[in-house]
């Protein structure tokens, strides 16, 4: 049986974040997944609060009059300093790391209006430098580019919705250009592409006489993986004006460079992701968990762990499931899961922007981000719970998801190096006593 400081269960943003703020602190930590995590799908940027129901401005100046509002939300545990404390470390974690200088820029103070692929504006905090320039608060004029190959990007109906916004002027426009004459190629394919300066070459060629004097250049989020920073400074400079990426359809290139970001750093303060592991429980003795099981092929493998941080995601990733009679289950520990209607009780509600109770269901923890039971009483001591995980929230009505698994990841794993920190000092007063 291996043995580890910590156990982190789940590869996306809330348990890499754990993982590197674990390891960066001295830490022996093992990240064990059945995959890769919500990164891969997300569009990248750091949603704190965009919604509160009405448009959120200035998200952590809302905060703290949102987790009174609603005390079971994450943000209720983790508050507003909180998510001050961990947004700027995880710019920080860019700055040297193997996509150097490719950078985050923006704060929680304030909002930026970034569009979707369909061309609908969406309130973010912090974004990748490739995609601040599309901030269209104050208007502008926008052309769009698409590729005819790149199916789930389609320039003019994304150009159409954004000219709907007041001072925003939109059109698009559709290359022919065709990585390695390839008839199908999907976000993963063209950032490839990217990286060629030949096919940089061709795009800017193809593009600059098409363009009127004020617009900017909006690309599918496509612009380079190994060196995006590169691809995106070279268009601006050959196309003398500012570019910016629109989020597509997963696979997020994006939200491969925060995976690859993230999991370098974690490599380089000596912990590892091991990927093909599912979680399958936990081995316990009353309230402490001593190891974590997990499946590996045909056999199953335990591993040792002080610590254990549970971030395997909600419904969508698999880390909650509901029966048939609609009861739920958290699949890796077995924690009981809240916020499950009763049976009569409403589950969605008929408008599809409105309130729906069951997105809130997830495993409720208290102030230490320890999970409870239904009588409030905490099921282990030294398991942490993080991310879309946690009840209470509704992040994709709220814009919050990415904030809620940046905050709560980079919490549990302060309040865990907190608790190593106290438990060596005591250890070394009782030996000096």
């Amino acid at each position: 049986m291996s043995r580890h400081d910590v156990v982190v269960v789940g590869a996306g943003m809330a348990g890499l974040t754990a993982a590197v703020r674990l390891a960066e602190g001295g830490a022996t930590v093992l990240v064990l997944a059945k995959g890769v995590g919500a990164t891969h799908l997300s569009p990248a940027t750091i949603d704190v609060l965009g919604y509160a129901p009405d448009r959120v401005d200035r998200p952590l100046e809302a905060l703290a009059a949102f987790a009174e509002r609603h005390p079971g939300h994450p943000y209720g545990v983790v508050g507003a300093a909180g998510v001050a404390a961990a947004v700027p470390w995880f710019a920080e974690r860019f700055a040297d790391g193997p996509l150097a200088p490719y950078a985050y820029t923006g704060t929680a103070d304030e909002n930026l209006l970034l569009p979707t692929a369909v061309g609908v504006l969406r309130p973010s905090a912090v974004v990748p430098e490739t995609m601040a320039g599309g901030d269209l608060r104050d208007g502008g004029e926008v052309c769009v580019v698409g590729f005819r190959a790149l199916k789930d990007f389609h320039p003019r109906l994304a150009a159409d919705n954004l000219s709907r916004h007041p001072g925003v002027t939109a059109r698009g426009i559709e290359l022919d250009c065709v990585p390695e004459g390839r008839v199908d190629v999907n976000a993963l394919g063209f950032a490839r592409a990217f990286d060629d300066a030949a096919f940089r070459k061709d795009v800017v060629a193809r593009v600059a006489g098409r363009l009127h004097a004020e617009e900017r250049v909006a690309f599918p989020a496509v612009l380079g993986i190994a060196d995006p920073h590169a691809v995106w400074s070279e268009l601006q400079d050959r196309l003398g004006r500012p570019v910016f990426e629109i989020p597509t359809l997963p696979p997020s290139v994006p939200g491969m460079r925060v995976f690859a970001t993230l999991r370098e750093r974690l490599r380089r303060a000596g912990s590892r992701v091991v990927l093909n592991n599912v979680v399958t429980g936990a081995e316990h003795r009353g309230g402490t968990v001593t190891g974590v099981r997990a499946r590996v092929g045909l056999r199953d493998v335990v591993h040792g762990a002080d610590w254990v941080v549970l971030a395997t995601g909600g419904f969508a990733s698999g880390g909650v499931e509901l029966d048939s009679r609609w009861a739920g289950r958290e699949v890796a520990l077995g924690l009981p899961v809240a916020g499950i209607p009763a049976p009569g009780e409403e589950r969605f509600g008929p408008a599809y922007f409105g309130e729906h109770p069951m997105a809130r269901a997830g495993v409720a923890v208290d102030a230490d981000q320890r999970p409870v039971g239904a009588d409030g009483a905490r099921v282990f001591d030294n398991v942490l719970v993080a991310g879309a995980t946690l009840a209470g929230a509704e992040p994709w009505r709220e814009k919050s998801g990415e904030g809620i698994s940046l905050a709560t990841g980079h919490r549990a794993a302060g309040l865990i190096l907190d608790a190593a920190g106290s438990a060596q000092r005591s250890a070394v007063a009782a030996t000096e006593g």
